[in-house]
């Protein structure tokens, strides 16, 4: 008896940790050069969302509100997304190509 595999199984918790690495360098590096060449970042969050998706692992909390999931392009408040607060939420406008998000304001509570 010949034991089967999945083809493409490839999720390990050793692939999973290298994948979250390589997403969180290539946000590092679209921050780096979003100010000079957009286009290049513009690349570098494409190839990032690109591996968490095929590896299957969610881009951290930290990154996610920092790249327009319609043209992919890195955000830059003031540069490249324009951020208003509106009626308990938070408008993020993707100057790129006009997609919005939104959500809502989250009061951090303080200890007294």
């Amino acid at each position: 008896m010949t034991k089967t595999t999945r083809r493409g199984s490839s999720r390990t918790p050793d692939t999973n940790r290298i994948a979250k690495e390589r997403i969180e360098c290539l946000f590092a590096l679209a921050e780096e050069v979003s100010g000079t060449d957009p286009a290049r970042s513009k690349r570098y969050v494409a190839l990032a969302r690109r591996i968490g998706m095929r590896q299957r692992v969610r881009i951290p909390a930290d990154l996610r509100f920092r790249f327009c999931r319609r043209c992919s392009a890195y955000l830059v408040p003031g540069a490249s997304a324009r951020v208003r607060v509106q009626h308990g939420k938070v408008i993020v406008t993707c100057l790129v190509c006009g997609h919005q998000k939104r959500y809502p304001v989250v009061k951090k509570h303080r200890k007294e």
